[in-house]
């Protein structure tokens, strides 16, 4: 599982010149241990007390929203019991002095609420090893919902990192990996944000939205749809149904049937009549009067020969020319 690929490289700190090597090996390569465990070893581990005014924020957000209701229970559970797991912070690689936080950052949230000292872990990680042990452990706690990670996923390859440690990071198989570029590549970052987390909204919906968003004009209208007040009322969940059923109707507009030309022949002695239809993609002849039966019966009859005669008389239009 994603998580104790983490606490593995917490808990066994390699040399400064192949740490993010050997971090990102154990990253792709796994380890044996639980949850559970991994748990504890990070609370046996060495545990500092720090300000949370001088720890900042990861430098690459995983989520779009606040989760209020969760947030409220951790807020409770730490005030009545204390924080049983530490966060993971590193120092911080600009500001001296100051912790950047890897993962625990509603924790670290909790703590200058209740004007407490937040329990952490410091480990000095490059940039990678940071990315990746953020997203394994989000992966791991299963949530962050569909479309957060795929911004995040995003986000991390705008700074520059490769497919491998994307896919390690967020632990990704081929598939997901692949409808997540879709959706990155086609829904804009701006329209994710105002959609929002949309917990419930799978992968197999926003890649849907993916492909109405390649219509064209669809840009246009999702970005007029989403400051309309009917979008605004909603949130999460319900603003993704209300723009994809808005782009939904609008990709099934009515097409106007093209004009067909009518015609109409008859011999002179009127024994039968023909109307005629052609819209370009059907031609119809219509036979009425007394001799509409045999005369049908016998076009009918005759096919193969009307066939070839009018193959032999486009050839011979040709050579002509």
């Amino acid at each position: 599982m994603a998580r104790k690929d983490i606490f593995s490289s917490v808990m066994n700190p390699a040399p400064p010149k192949t740490e993010r090597n050997d971090a990102l090996s154990y990253v792709v390569s796994g380890a044996s241990r639980s949850i559970k465990s991994s748990f504890e070893e990070l609370a046996k581990a060495s545990v500092v007390e720090l300000d949370p005014d001088v720890v900042d924020s990861s430098f690459v957000s995983d989520r779009l929203d606040q989760d209020d209701e969760a947030f409220q229970e951790l807020l409770v559970a730490i005030r009545e019991r204390g924080q049983d797991s530490p966060v993971l912070v590193r120092p911080h690689p600009t500001a001296s002095g100051r912790y950047q936080i890897v993962f625990g950052h509603r924790r670290v949230k909790v703590a200058k609420h209740l004007g407490r000292q937040v329990r952490a872990v410091v480990k000095p990680l490059a940039d990678q090893d940071h990315v990746i042990a953020q997203g394994q452990e989000n992966a791991a706690r299963s949530n962050l919902s569909f479309i957060e990670r795929t911004l995040f996923a995003k986000r991390l390859a705008d700074l520059g990192y490769d497919q491998t440690v994307i896919k390690s990071a967020l632990t990704l198989d081929a598939t997901t990996f692949s409808k997540m570029q879709s959706v990155s590549s086609h829904v804009s970052e701006a329209l994710i944000l105002a959609i929002g987390s949309a917990k419930a909204t799978g992968r197999d919906r926003w890649w849907q939205l993916s492909k109405l968003m390649q219509i064209p004009g669809n840009s246009q209208k999702a970005a007029a749809f989403v400051v309309s007040k009917a979008f605004e009322a909603e949130v999460g969940d319900g603003r993704f149904n209300l723009l994809f059923d808005f782009l939904s109707k609008s990709r099934r507009q009515v097409t106007k049937p093209t004009e067909a030309t009518k015609k109409a022949w008859a011999p002179k002695d009127k024994s039968v009549s023909v109307d005629i239809r052609d819209t370009g993609k059907a031609f119809t002849l219509a036979l009425k009067a007394k001799n509409a039966s045999r005369f049908g019966s016998y076009i009918a009859d005759n096919l193969e020969e009307l066939y070839r005669a009018f193959k032999e008389s486009e050839t011979s239009g040709k050579t002509g020319d």
